[in-house]
């Protein structure tokens, strides 16, 4: 096995960081647009969750075979597929004249999304040391959420203006600009495996055996801290359209105005778990989201949405990368992409669940009801964190998991 040497703060910035920035512009653009693009279709807040979802359905059902894919493939050409990928479906989601076209195109977009996803984040696993790993991936989700910030108020711009499917097309233009970026500059960390995808299937069952303690208890936490996180994604833009009457332009300022907070706090959520502890940084994230998810129904008005979202934005700024650092502390050296794409399952779960209980519940009890049960599933993500997940900044717990 060949690891990379450690790649200076240039490295990383053209490697990783600006594609990153590319992407989740990409998809910061239709946050604010896509729930409301499904509702055009004549369908239900149930049916607006599945189109949602599926892109988390797509990545759940990729991930395993996507972190085998990188021992065989590589990390650069899995990332150059999965980014083309969402190039190629966000293009076909703006020429979709069915509401199942939305469903296969997002499903596609999954499965791009696990590329990308799985193979950047094995690769800062390899090459970066654990001592600074809680600040490499806290900036990579603090450069995520620049990209969510710059991404909705132009997004909603964008729709208002020139249709709810203008911004995918704009998505797919910026994908493709990242795929072009990880194909000239991403370098290769690890040379290409040999081993026989029976092989593979074969670690991956090991791993489940021997880690089943940590994917339980820290699985656990990531499958309910990933429910709040996409729930919000789908109850922000409803709320704000249905129940408070706002345009798409409103709710697009409402969700890039509380990710200039959450942005605004990746540094940091780093040192905190670089200096303190992953959990110091990850328990107060999930208990403050749940507390401004609880605020939601209490809305009336534009101002009163705004507020809600940035205590939402206030505990997932302070929990940036604190999941991804978390996975890959417990990932051992010589199965690395093997357990990341557990790892992401098992989040992927989760996030395809958030919006799913979004819709089930606002067609039953209202958009309200639904906030206050993802309000509930992020008080208990914040307890399982701190109940029953193990610290592992400790010196010994990359060791103790590289040895089962």
């Amino acid at each position: 096995m060949k690891i990379g040497r450690q790649p200076g703060p240039v490295g990383l910035l053209l490697s990783v960081y600006v594609p990153t920035f590319l992407l989740t512009f990409s998809q910061g653009i239709t946050i604010p647009t896509l729930p409301l693009y499904a509702q055009s279709f004549g369908v239900s807040f149930t049916l607006v969750s599945v189109a949602v979802a599926a892109t988390a359905l797509g990545t759940l059902v990729t991930d395993v075979p996507v972190g085998m894919a990188l021992q065989r493939l590589g990390r650069k050409p899995t990332m150059i597929v999965g980014t083309s990928s969402l190039a190629i479906s966000s293009l076909l989601l703006a020429l979709a004249h069915f509401y199942p076209e939305l469903i296969v195109y997002r499903l596609v977009a999954g499965a791009g999304t696990a590329m990308w996803n799985i193979s950047r984040m094995a690769y800062i696993t390899e090459v970066i040391p654990v001592s600074d790993r809680g600040r490499a991936l806290s900036t990579f989700g603090g450069i995520s959420r620049i990209g969510v910030f710059v991404g909705p108020a132009i997004g909603g711009f964008i729709g208002a203006q020139y249709g709810l499917a203008a911004p995918f097309v704009v998505a797919a233009a910026l994908a493709g600009l990242a795929a072009l970026v990880s194909s000239l500059l991403v370098p290769e960390s690890k040379t290409v495996g040999s081993a026989r995808p029976k092989m593979r299937w074969r670690v991956v069952g090991s791993l489940v055996r021997t880690h089943y303690q940590d994917l339980a208890t820290a699985g656990a936490a990531q499958v309910f801290a990933q429910m709040i996180r996409a729930g919000r994604q789908i109850i922000i833009p409803l709320y704000g359209a249905s129940v408070l009457g706002l345009d798409v332009a409103a709710v697009g300022a409402i969700i890039s105005i509380s990710a200039a907070i959450d942005m605004s706090l990746f540094v940091p959520a780093g040192f905190i778990m670089d200096r303190f502890g992953r959990k110091f940084a990850s328990v107060p994230s999930f208990l403050v989201l749940g507390l401004g998810m609880a605020l939601v129904p209490l809305s009336r008005d534009y101002f009163g949405l705004l507020l809600a979202t940035s205590v939402m934005a206030l505990g997932n700024g302070i929990g940036s990368g604190t999941m991804m650092t978390l996975g890959a502390d417990l990932a051992p050296r010589e199965a690395t992409g093997e357990f990341l794409g557990i790892w992401r399952l098992i989040g992927d779960v989760g996030g395809t669940s958030g919006p799913l209980v979004v819709g089930s519940i606002a067609d039953v009890l209202g958009l309200g009801f639904a906030a206050f049960a993802l309000a509930g599933i992020g008080l208990v993500a914040a307890g399982t964190l701190a109940l029953f997940v193990r610290e592992t900044l400790q010196p010994a717990a990359p060791e103790t998991s590289a040895s089962g």
